[in-house]
C-alpha cells in the first residue's frame, strides 16, 4: 500500500480550505505540514506525504502495533523475588534478588503482596543483602548520564524506565495551608526519609499555586535522606498534590522495601546493592514470590490513550529483550551469538567460533539496538519501507525521532489487516470521549467516532488514526506539523479542521 500512496501524492497535494485557513491564521506555512488521508486504498489527500518529519507521541503507534504483533496481546512483564538461600527457623540464609522483567504495573501494592508471600512462607528474617537486578535492559540504569529533555526532569512524563522501575520512582507530595498553617506529607513512606520545608505562605491565588512551585531538593546525611520543599504556597489553600521523580531509584526501591518489610514484621539488616551483568540473579535461584503485569492489550490503552511515555519506552525496550511465554507471560530473549550487533562493526568480542546460544548483552546500547532492529524488521515484513525512519526510544518524546506521513499511514493500513486490530483500535483515544482527545471535537460529526493518537511538543503537533467520512466509511488520517508556531493550540486547530473535513466527505471524493 505504501507505493500506491506515493503514486497519488502529487495529484492530491492541495490542502482543504478549512485546513489552509487555520494554517494561515496561525502563520504556519504549508511546507511545514505533511498530510495523508486514505479511504481503503484510495488517496483522498496527500500533501508532502514523503517528507521525513517529527511525529511527537504519534510515534507510539509504531511501538504499540509492532509490540502487539511481535509479543502478542497476552504478553506480560514480570517481577520476581528469588534466592539461592535456604530457609531455616524463619530465616532466609542468603541474598534476596529483586529481579526486574519490564513489569509495567510494578508498584507499591505489588511489592507489598510479594513480601506478604514471603511472610506467609514463614520467612521473618533475611540474612543477606537485597540485590536489585535491572540487568534485563542494557544499560541497566539508562537514566544515569541521560541528557535532560526539558526543564522538568522530575515530571512523570520524563521518567526514563529501566527493567525494575518501582512505582515509576514517583513520590506524591501533598501540601495544605487550610487555617493558615502549612502542612505537608510525602507518600509512599520510605525508610529513613523525612520531609522538611523552606516554603513560605504568600498572598497568591490558590488556583495558581503551581506558578510558585519549585522542584524539591534532597540531601543525604549518612543513611538519612531529607527532602526539602521550596517556593511559595497560597495561604488558606486546600490540599494540593504533585507527583515528582525525585530520589535516586536505588535509594527509592531499597527504602520502600525496608519500610514495607518492617511493617510486615520482618527483619532485614543487610545492605542493598545493584546487580551487574556478571553477578546478576543466579540461574540456580528459585522464585519465592512474583508479580506479573496486566496483559499487553490492557497496557496499550494507557500508552496510547493517555500517551504514557514511560510505558511506551518500557515496551520499546521489551522488544529488544523479551519474548512472549504462554505460561510465564514473558521470558528473556535468547539471542544467537551470530546475530548480536556490535557497535562500530566487526565480530563480537569473545564470540569468535561460539555456538549459537543465548548470551549476555555485550554492548551498552544493545537493548535499544535490538529493539530498533525488531521494529524495522517487522515494518519490512509488512511491506513498509523504513527509509528515513529514525527511532530513539519509541515514545516520540525525542528531538531526533522521525517518520514520514506516508509511513505512518501505511502502518495504520497494516493495523487494519492485523489479527490484533480490535486490540489496537481500542487503545486509541476517542474524540470527545477519553484520553488526549476527550476535549476535542465535541459537537462535531467526528465526536465519539474518530479514534486518534495525538502528539505535541513545543514545535510539533500531530494526529494519526481513523475517522469516518459522511457515510461512516473509515478513513486513515495522518497530519504532522513541524513549526515553531505549532504549539499553543495552533496545530491542534489544524488537526481538528482536517478531521472535520474528513467527516464531511462523501463517497464521491476521489
Amino acid at each position: 500500500m505504501f507505493s500506491i500512496l506515493l503514486a497519488y501524492g502529487a495529484a492530491h497535494a492541495a490542502l482543504p480550505e478549512p485546513v489552509a485557513k487555520q494554517l494561515q491564521a496561525a502563520n504556519i506555512p504549508e511546507d511545514a505540514v505533511g498530510v495523508v488521508v486514505l479511504r481503503g486504498n484510495a488517496v483522498l489527500l496527500s500533501h508532502q506525504a514523503d517528507k521525513v518529519m517529527q511525529p511527537a507521541s504519534t510515534m507510539k503507534l509504531v511501538t504499540t502495533l509492532a509490540g502487539l504483533d511481535l509479543l502478542g496481546p497476552v504478553f506480560r512483564g514480570r517481577t520476581e523475588l528469588r534466592s539461592t538461600g535456604e530457609v531455616a527457623g524463619g530465616t532466609l540464609k542468603g541474598d534476596l534478588y529483586l529481579r526486574g522483567g519490564a513489569d509495567a504495573d510494578f508498584n507499591e501494592d505489588a511489592l507489598v503482596h510479594m513480601l506478604e508471600k514471603l511472610r506467609t512462607a514463614g520467612i521473618r528474617k533475611i540474612d543477606g543483602d537485597l540485590v536489585l537486578d535491572r540487568t534485563l535492559f542494557q544499560p541497566a540504569r539508562p537514566d544515569i548520564g541521560a541528557v535532560q529533555f526539558d526543564e522538568y526532569p522530575d515530571a512523570y512524563y520524563n521518567v526514563i524506565p529501566d527493567a525494575l522501575l518501582l512505582n515509576m520512582n514517583m513520590s506524591r507530595i501533598t501540601i495544605d495551608s487550610t487555617g493558615g498553617k502549612l502542612r505537608f506529607d510525602m507518600l509512599p513512606q520510605l525508610d529513613n526519609v523525612s520531609v522538611a520545608s523552606e516554603m513560605v505562605l504568600a498572598d497568591i491565588d490558590c488556583a495558581k499555586w503551581e506558578d510558585a512551585w519549585k522542584p524539591p531538593t534532597w540531601t543525604r546525611n549518612g543513611s538519612r535522606i531529607t527532602v526539602t520543599l521550596r517556593g511559595s504556597f497560597p495561604r488558606h489553600c486546600g490540599p494540593k498534590t504533585v507527583n515528582v521523580n525525585l530520589l535516586d531509584r536505588s535509594d527509592y526501591a531499597e527504602r520502600l522495601f525496608r519500610n514495607t518489610w518492617s511493617k510486615l514484621g520482618g527483619t532485614f539488616r543487610g545492605a542493598a546493592r545493584e546487580a551487574e551483568v556478571e553477578n546478576a540473579t543466579p540461574a540456580s535461584s528459585r522464585v519465592l514470590a512474583e508479580h506479573v503485569s496486566r496483559p499487553l492489550a490492557d497496557v496499550l490503552r494507557d500508552i496510547n490513550k493517555t500517551s504514557d511515555n514511560g510505558l511506551a519506552r518500557t515496551l520499546y525496550l521489551s522488544l529488544g529483550s523479551l519474548e512472549a511465554d504462554g505460561w510465564l507471560g514473558s521470558r528473556p530473549l535468547a539471542v544467537p551469538a551470530s546475530r548480536i550487533p556490535v557497535i562500530g562493526g566487526g565480530p563480537a568480542p569473545g564470540n569468535a567460533g561460539a555456538p549459537a546460544a543465548a548470551i549476555l548483552p555485550s554492548a551498552p546500547e544493545l537493548t535499544a539496538v535490538r529493539a530498533e532492529q525488531a521494529i524495522r524488521g517487522w515494518l519490512r515484513r509488512q511491506g513498509i519501507d523504513d527509509t528515513g525512519l529514525v527511532l530513539e526510544n519509541g515514545s516520540g518524546l525525542s528531538r531526533i525521532e522521525r517518520i514520514k506521513p506516508a509511513q505512518m499511514a501505511a502502518l495504520l493500513q497494516a493495523a487494519q489487516r492485523s489479527p490484533w486490530q480490535p486490540e489496537f483500535l481500542s487503545s486509541l483515544p476517542i474524540a470527545a470521549v477519553d484520553g488526549t482527545m476527550r476535549r476535542r471535537l465535541a459537537g462535531t460529526p467526528a465526536a465519539m467516532r474518530a479514534r486518534m493518537k495525538t502528539g505535541a511538543l513545543k514545535n510539533v503537533a500531530a494526529i494519526a488514526g481513523y475517522a469516518p467520512d459522511a457515510h461512516g466509511e473509515p478513513c486513515i488520517v495522518v497530519a504532522f506539523i513541524n513549526h515553531d508556531l505549532a504549539g499553543n493550540g495552533n496545530g491542534r486547530k489544524v488537526g481538528d479542521a482536517l478531521i472535520e473535513w474528513v467527516a464531511a466527505q462523501g463517497s464521491d471524493v476521489h
